[in-house]
């Protein structure tokens, strides 16, 4: 049975990709809350090492897995590499003897052992004593508790990774705390919300990707285009050849590559790699991110009513995150592009009949089950057909960045 899988990503101080944590989203027909978390993580490594493949879902990234007790004391974790998971202990974990000794070996085989949603208790200790990395949430944690427990972990030989980190302002704040990693979507908001200029070779970028957003763009256009830029040639040749398309020859020229995409695919690949070249100045998962919408919300489009908007819908996706790839209001940048009122009003005042596809995607990410549901049934999409979707656009992620 298909059951739902997503990943949020960990960065370290300078915002670089560290890790992903990897969370079971549940079945079609069964809420998070009616699945126990032995069967969650259980299936969950099933399907990731099993059946997709690890290097599909992380991109080679370690990936923290929440672990319960029962798993920690029947050693599931051993039948996986020890440098593709972070044995992440939840914090319902009782420290009994029996676990500690579990945690303990496994920390003597190799495996990086994490503490999820810590909170000091002196019964933690020995757990503290065994972890490598301990994660606070920071949202929910008051402040001066977040002091206290940082003071007692400074006797130990542990990395801090502050949860639910939403904002730049809590990223830099636990910066300043002595915080390692942070997990969250700090990342996707813009740094300053202001009208500037952009700098020449923005320009020249933003001028092309309103060039290649026009439909009335041919495919000789296009191909022009490319031939003249090496950077984009070298991208495309390097997409087509890697695993997403499983080509038993590889594509040697751009001329083959644009036969082989035609132009509404080809069309799509010149936009996520103009959109790269913009957010040259943010973290590499952003540019990740509007990938996986991008690709998200067209695979819905084509299951939807609206299949004939399909490159609409994408651009929503490669678009949502525009506003923070250039510190601008999303309207002003919307202003700048040939493109349909439908694509500017979902990205704008996420209204009108494209909006739906972009608050699926989100709420898909943010784990709003409600939400999601809702936007399914807006759309007349089947739900069954989700688990295959997010895989898929992950995996067409990985193909460029």
């Amino acid at each position: 049975m298909d059951f739902y899988i997503a990943r949020q990503p960990i960065f370290n101080v300078h915002k670089k990709l560290h890790a992903y944590e990897l969370l079971y989203r549940g079945y079609a027909n069964n809420t998070l809350a009616e699945v126990s978390g032995d069967r969650a993580t259980t299936s969950l490594l099933s399907s990731v090492f099993l059946t997709e493949g690890i290097g599909v879902i992380s991109g080679k990234k370690p990936c923290f897995i929440n672990f319960t007790e029962e798993l920690l004391l029947n050693k599931t974790a051993y039948s996986f590499p020890k440098s593709q998971i972070i044995i992440e202990v939840v914090e319902d974990v009782n420290p009994s003897g029996a676990v500690i000794e579990a945690i303990a070996n496994l920390k003597a085989g190799g495996y990086t052992i994490a503490l999820d949603d810590f909170v000091f208790q002196k019964k933690m200790e020995p757990f503290v004593a065994l972890a490598d990395i301990i994660k606070i949430d920071v949202r929910l944690t008051p402040l001066d508790t977040i002091v206290k427990t940082l003071r007692f972990l400074s006797d130990y030989k542990v990395k801090l990774l502050a949860e639910k980190v939403e904002t730049l302002e809590e990223f830099e704040k636990a910066n300043k705390l002595g915080f390692h990693y942070y997990q969250g979507y700090f990342f996707s908001k813009p740094q300053k919300i202001l009208v500037k200029e952009l700098a020449s070779v923005k320009i020249t970028l933003f001028s092309l990707l309103a060039e290649v957003s026009k439909k009335a763009t041919t495919l000789e256009h296009l191909h022009r285009i490319i031939s003249q830029d090496l950077a984009i040639s070298y991208k495309l040749l390097r997409f087509l050849n890697s695993a997403y398309f499983y080509r038993l020859e590889k594509v040697k020229s751009v001329k083959h590559a644009i036969a082989y995409l035609g132009e509404k695919e080809l069309r799509r690949f010149i936009i996520l790699v103009i959109v790269s070249e913009l957010a040259t100045e943010k973290p590499t998962e952003l540019v990740r991110l509007s990938l996986v919408r991008a690709k998200f919300c067209e695979l819905l489009a084509k299951r939807s009513l609206l299949a004939e908007y399909d490159l609409e819908v994408f651009m929503v996706g490669m678009f949502s995150f525009m506003d923070t790839m250039l510190d601008a209001e999303m309207e002003d940048v919307m202003d700048k592009l040939p493109v349909t009122d439908a694509v500017k009003d979902a990205l704008i005042g996420r209204s009108g009949m494209l909006a739906p596809f972009l608050d699926a995607v989100i709420a898909y990410e943010r784990n709003q089950d409600k939400a999601f549901l809702q936007c399914m049934e807006e759309l007349h999409v089947d739900t069954a057909c989700i688990p295959g979707i997010y895989l898929e656009a992950v995996k067409y992620s990985n193909g460029v960045v």
